[in-house]
C-alpha cells in the first residue's frame, strides 16, 4: 500500500509539500494544510471534477475581488461560482474566463509599458546595436 508521502512524490509534488506533509495521512494534511495553492494544486492532481475545482476557485478569487478593475474579470468570478453551483453552462464559464483573460493581458501590457518598456527598449537596443 502506498503512503501519501509516496503518492506526493509519485505526482511530483514540490519538495517543499513532501517535507511539510512528512508521514501525515491525507486527512490530517488537508485538515492541516496551511497552503490553498497547495491544496488546488492536489485537487487537480487527483482528479477533482471541473465543477467543484471552479467553485473553489471562484471563490478564492472572490477574496480580491476589491482588486479587480476590469468589469469582465468581476463577472468571470462571478460566472465561476455560478458554474460551481450549477447555475452557469460551461460555455458561459468559457465566454467569461476568455473575455476576462483578453481584458487582464491588455492590463499588464499596459503596465508593463509603462514601467519597464524604455527599459526594454534600451536593453534590446544594446543587444543588437553594441
Amino acid at each position: 500500500m502506498k503512503t501519501f508521502k509516496e503518492y506526493l512524490k509519485s505526482v511530483d509534488a514540490c519538495q517543499s509539500a513532501i517535507d511539510w506533509a512528512g508521514d501525515k495521512p491525507i486527512e490530517q494534511v488537508v485538515a492541516e494544510c496551511h497552503r490553498g495553492d497547495w491544496l488546488l494544486w492536489l485537487a487537480k492532481k487527483c482528479g477533482v471534477e471541473l465543477q467543484p475545482l471552479t467553485l473553489v476557485k471562484g471563490h478564492c478569487a472572490n477574496t480580491v475581488r476589491h482588486l479587480m478593475t476590469d468589469e469582465s474579470s468581476l463577472k468571470a468570478v462571478d460566472v465561476a461560482i455560478a458554474f460551481g453551483e450549477g447555475r452557469a453552462t460551461r460555455q458561459e464559464l468559457d465566454d467569461a474566463a476568455s473575455a476576462a483573460y483578453a481584458a487582464n493581458q491588455q492590463e499588464t501590457a499596459d503596465i508593463c509599458r509603462k514601467y519597464i518598456g524604455d527599459l526594454i527598449i534600451e536593453k534590446v537596443n544594446q543587444t543588437i546595436n553594441p
